[in-house]
């Protein structure tokens, strides 16, 4: 009975150290995805945290699980918070632009949204709902803004969805351009969609 008694107090120390290592190890992963990515090396999240590559597969299951368990703060809020902000605003053509802008931004300031828009964890469930609601916004951005005639008429929200896509793509895959660069380009690539003004 002495034996068992004095075991007692061990069962609420392994969860306080369970859930302090779970926190800890969300910490590092929020730090980690949002500066570079979701595909950073397990075993440096882990280091930071101060835990085994082991402990975060016990803890969430592996690279998925602990995606699915820290992207709102990595970027996910931001994202809503854009399209909310965007299904907010009254012109058609300040939605879309507004959009644009503010995705482009997102894409280069948090290489998480990079990951997310060419869904390379497909199995996270969770980046697969902004997805959708991404294609959402594309659907109900380009049908206003081609019935108010300030779109080009021949473009979808396909084209939409694609060029954002390979700005995506540019800053996963090819040499990073200069800030001012990037922004430039957005200008361009918000005027080439607008629809040609009579004189």
């Amino acid at each position: 009975m002495a034996g068992a008694a004095g075991a007692a107090p061990a069962e609420p120390r392994l969860r306080a150290d369970a859930k302090r290592n779970a926190e800890q190890i969300r910490t590092a992963a929020i730090g980690a995805f949002q500066g570079r990515g979701l595909s950073v090396p397990l075993e440096e999240v882990a280091k930071a945290a101060g835990v085994s590559k082991g402990t975060i597969f016990n803890r969430f299951g592996g690279r998925i699980g602990l995606i699915e368990a820290v992207i709102s703060e990595v970027v996910a809020t931001e994202i809503y918070a854009i399209i909310d902000r965007t299904r907010a605003l009254d012109d058609a053509w300040e939605r879309l632009s507004y959009y644009v802008t503010a995705i482009r931004d997102l894409q280069y300031r948090q290489p998480a949204t990079v990951d997310t828009m060419l869904q390379a964890y497909p199995d996270a469930q969770t980046l697969m709902e902004i997805c959708r609601a991404g294609s959402e916004i594309n659907e109900e951005l380009v049908t206003a803004g081609r019935a108010c005639g300030v779109l080009r008429p021949e473009f979808a929200a396909e084209d939409l969805h694609a060029l954002l896509h390979d700005s995506a793509l540019v800053l996963k895959h090819g040499t990073r351009p200069q800030r001012e660069d990037y922004d430039r380009r957005t200008g361009y690539l918000l005027d080439g969609m607008r629809a040609q003004r009579t004189p």
